[in-house]
């Protein structure tokens, strides 16, 4: 039997559909959140902070940061800036291609 190396994205394409689909665009909405969510909880814990403490800092609550680092929460670009720069102390920057 050969072992067949399969590309990531192609995996991706026969679960979720190409890329237009709906079941992607949901598939790649939820992959972003989680992603923002992992940051965000890597840089607070590096940061020796809690999810309150976090959430106090940026005028949050400590539900919503728990929401955000599960990756179950739609984020607003200025709230998601504030808990970056004001609650984490980093800078956030905004890259499109």
């Amino acid at each position: 039997m050969e072992n067949k190396i399969t590309k990531f994205g192609d995996i991706i394409d026969k679960e979720y559909g190409k890329l237009g689909t709906a079941s992607r665009e949901e598939y790649e909405m939820r992959s972003l959140a989680f992603r923002v969510g992992e940051m965000v909880k890597s840089d607070r814990k590096q940061n020796h902070m809690t999810q309150k403490q976090l959430a106090e800092k940026s005028g949050t609550k400590r539900t919503y940061i728990s929401r955000i680092e599960n990756g179950r929460s739609d984020i607003q670009l200025n709230t998601l800036h504030k808990i970056i720069e004001t609650g984490l102390g980093r800078t956030m920057s905004l890259t499109i291609k």
